[in-house]
């Protein structure tokens, strides 16, 4: 009987042991269950906060690379524009060079047959036509050379044409064609002002210009033949004439200067005893 309530005593304690444990466990499960919810709520936040941050990243991802890409557009955009613009100014460059080289040709062809016509009138010997068309010829592009023979056979020609036309102007003076003789030596002038022969065919001219009645002409012929040292073969006979055109137009001191000029400067000169003479004639008269 003792051993049947010992049993059963043993049997209770056990059960309110095990009672105890399941309480035990059932709150150990409750707790367990409440720890899981609260890490699963953290893991969720967690994966809220990843979420996030992985779209945030990807967001700064996308406009930072968008950016680059832009810049990486404009830079390579400006080095397209800048190559553009520098084969475009190349291009006009070229376009310019090449329009100049045609036209550098079509201007040399075009002197070369200039210059063939006017190398035919030298050699025809036509001195007129070489002396008039020099001025035309001379602003083609000529090489040295060409420039340096059509210069001397101008220069020729123009000593040869003021010999010639000086020659004509002495044969009509002496048969008193004075308006004739004077158009010879002006057009003698016209083509070379300065040459050895200058200073004569101007004394020439202002003798015709006197005989011609045109003294006003000749005066300041012969004053600048007068002053100017270069004519020291002239001086003597350009001061004589002076004085008589002078005395021509009544201009009797003028005229008494120059006779007194003369006989100071050319003592000798075979002009002097005929200056003295007017000279004192001019002092009594005037």
């Amino acid at each position: 009987m003792r051993d049947t309530e010992e049993e059963l005593g043993d049997i209770k304690r056990e059960i309110i042991e095990s009672r105890g444990l399941v309480i035990k466990t059932n709150n150990l499960t409750n707790a367990l269950s409440a720890d899981i919810k609260s890490i699963a709520k953290r893991q969720q936040g967690y994966e809220r906060r990843i979420s996030w941050n992985s779209g945030a990243a990807y967001l700064v991802f996308v406009v930072v690379s968008f950016a680059g890409l832009k810049l990486a557009y404009d830079a390579r955009l400006d080095q397209v524009g800048a190559r553009s613009e520098q084969l475009t100014q190349e291009n006009e460059r070229l376009r310019k060079e090449l329009k100049d080289a045609q036209k550098r040709d079509e201007d040399r062809a075009r002197a070369e047959t200039k210059a063939a016509t006017f190398y035919e009138l030298i050699r025809q010997g036509k001195r007129v036509d070489v002396v008039d068309g020099y001025e035309g010829i001379k602003k083609e592009p000529l090489s040295k050379a060409e420039q340096a023979v059509f210069a001397d056979s101008v220069e020729r020609s123009k000593n040869e044409l003021m010999a010639q036309l000086y020659i004509h102007g002495l044969e009509k003076m002496k048969i008193q064609r004075w308006q004739e003789a004077a158009g010879n030596f002006e057009e003698a002038l016209r083509h070379k002002e300065e040459s050895p022969m200058a200073p004569q065919i101007r004394l020439s001219l202002a003798e015709t210009y006197r005989k011609l009645n045109r003294q006003k002409d000749a005066i300041p012929l012969l004053q600048a033949l007068a002053d100017n040292p270069v004519n020291k073969e002239v001086q003597d006979d350009a001061l004589y004439m002076l004085a008589w055109c002078q005395m021509d137009v009544q201009a009797w001191n003028d005229a008494k200067d120059t006779w007194r000029v003369l006989l100071r400067r050319f003592p000798d000169s075979h002009f002097t005893p005929e200056g003295k003479m007017q000279l004192a004639a001019l002092n009594i008269l005037h």
